[in-house]
């Protein structure tokens, strides 16, 4: 199964990108925390979003840092090379969707918590 990169991880129980490991663990999906904060989220070390961290086979790569926050990480977030990137509330990024979808990856504005919750993720 390949592999949901959560970029914004949190080890803030109430940050969402928290409650969207926790989904993504309870319905058996790999995933990866990334952040800035250290910690763990659901048993996995937040790897630090400074070192971009190679991380291979992603099929997702779900945001959760504002669109003014991303500009410093478009070639590491694209380097990825993802299936898709979600875009959720409050992180809808023009820019990015472009550049992600010229080099064929979907683009979704959803939310990832309604998606996995509604069983469409």
């Amino acid at each position: 199964m390949k592999k949901t990169v959560i970029i914004g991880s949190s080890p803030k129980p109430y940050k969402y990108a928290q409650k969207a490991a926790q989904m993504l663990s309870d319905k058996g999906y790999d995933f990866v925390p990334v952040g800035i904060q250290e910690g763990e989220v659901f048993g996995e070390k937040i790897l630090n979003l400074y070192d971009k961290p190679l991380i291979e086979n992603v099929d997702t790569i779900t945001l959760y840092i504002n669109p003014q926050r991303q500009k410093e990480w478009y070639n590491y977030l694209l380097g990825l090379k993802p299936e898709r990137i979600i875009f959720n509330p409050g992180t809808e990024n023009q820019e990015l969707k472009n550049m992600a979808e010229k080099q064929g990856i979907k683009c979704l504005e959803a939310c990832t918590l309604v998606m996995l919750s509604v069983g469409n993720y």
